[in-house]
């Protein structure tokens, strides 16, 4: 509550009425998503509890395979089988992602999986099976003595592989598709709404615009630029990058309980799958945001630890990764090389240029291959249910107030004022 995030409504109220509302509305309960009931003994929250949304998730797309699936899989059936246990549940929303489409191409629709169903049509995919793969991976590895770290390296390498197999990118997309697999096939009677972003970026206006925690996809590059690390990158020019703001994300959820408590004779699906998105409304390409990356930090120059001011160059954009990789191996492996050598000849004087030059190639290299299938995405997210919602909010007259509309948003405005701001402030 000390936090940024909670300023306006310090403002406004003052902090002893917030304080004093949150404890009288706020009751937080510790708890491990991975454990069935989150391992809490408390047979009083089953009556009581009649909304649950689980935004719980590990969002890293190379992580260890048997975190991700404790907490993207087994973590999802685990909130889905607690929620059937109360009595007076109404709601079930769960956050996914966008993407768990994998590398699809033309509209993705807002269609649900069946279990088992996988991208690459060729393999079955059986989450028992990727349990058992994780269990015996996990023996094999302890039976080899291994460090912590190569450990750790290994079951990244698992997840990706075992994504790979069944036709997704990238462990994080791959798990998240498998929860929404567990909640479709055996929520039964629970209404279930699943909402599905896209690329969340800063706030665009609630509680305040350009608020951001953590470095996520698009900021990644931001930080890598803006700090005179990164001026050379993957990926294609005209690719649609669909983002959306954090606090339209949080409308959108806010609107699904409004819409679906109570109003089932309008919705008959017991599922209901809403895509948070802006590329078909409100589409902005991979170009424009390199145009404003320039500018604003031509403008507005980062200035590092010890008072220097990071100059910018307009950044390099390759359209394929053979000519990302060609310009690598021409032009930045042979001076690294040198700089190598003359580091070692010369008492190691050159320590921080060799150090600076390597990282900003390991930071290219690693940024694009994590990102590619979204840095070279070529769809559009349909968004026809999300519509609906929207149009409901009309109806109730709280478009204003729960507004995830991306049409109103002028990118060049939002990042030029807003975003890149935001990103400087709280991640930089």
């Amino acid at each position: 509550m000390q936090t940024e995030l909670f300023s306006v409504l310090r403002e406004k109220i003052g902090a002893n009425n917030l304080n004093s509302l949150i404890k009288e509305k706020v009751f937080p309960i510790v708890g491990d998503i991975s454990l069935e009931d989150f391992g809490i003994e408390n047979s009083e929250m089953f009556k009581e509890i009649d909304i649950i949304i689980n935004s719980a998730a590990t969002t890293r797309f190379d992580e260890r395979y048997d975190i991700a699936m404790n907490i993207n899989v087994l973590g999802a059936f685990n909130v889905l089988k607690f929620a059937k246990k109360c009595s007076n549940v109404k709601i079930l929303v769960h956050v996914s992602t966008a993407y768990v489409c994998g590398e699809g191409e033309g509209v993705i629709p807002e269609k649900s999986f069946v279990l088992g169903e996988t991208l690459n049509k060729n393999t079955k995919l059986e989450i028992d099976v990727e349990r058992k793969v994780i269990e015996e991976k996990l023996k094999e590895l302890e039976d080899q003595n291994l460090t912590t770290k190569e450990v750790t390296i290994a079951m990244r390498d698992l997840g990706i592989q075992r994504a790979n197999l069944h036709g997704w990118p990238n462990t994080y997309s791959f798990t998240k598709a498998m929860g929404e697999m567990l909640l479709g096939h055996y929520k039964e009677d629970l209404r279930l709404v699943i909402i599905r972003p896209t690329i969340i970026t800063s706030t665009y206006k609630e509680p305040f615009p350009g608020w951001i925690e953590g470095v996520k996809t698009v900021d990644s590059f931001i930080l890598g630029y803006g700090k005179g690390v990164l001026n050379f990158c993957f990926g294609d020019p005209n690719t649609i990058l669909d983002m959306i703001p954090g606090d339209m994300v949080v409308n959108s959820i806010l609107a699904s309980i409004i819409t679906h408590i109570g109003n089932d004779q309008h919705y008959p699906s017991q599922e209901l799958i809403y895509h948070i998105s802006s590329s078909k409304i409100n589409p902005i390409k991979s170009l424009d945001i390199q145009s404003f990356l320039f500018h604003y930090f031509t403008k507005n120059p980062w200035m590092n630890k010890n008072g220097n001011i990071i100059k910018v160059g307009k950044a390099t954009l390759f359209s394929s990764m053979d000519s990302f990789q060609k310009y690598i191996s021409t032009y930045y492996w042979p001076l690294l090389k040198i700089v190598e050598l003359a580091n070692v000849l010369l008492w190691h004087r050159f320590d921080k240029t060799y150090k600076d030059l390597k990282r900003k190639i390991d930071m290219a290299i690693r940024l694009s291959e994590l990102y590619k299938p979204y840095l070279l995405f070529h769809g559009s997210f349909d968004d026809a249910n999300t519509e609906k919602l929207r149009m409901a909010m009309k109806e109730h007259k709280m478009d204003d107030v729960l507004n995830f509309d991306p049409s109103c948003i002028n990118w060049e405005d939002y990042f030029m004022n807003t975003h890149l701001p935001g990103a400087v402030n709280h991640i930089f």
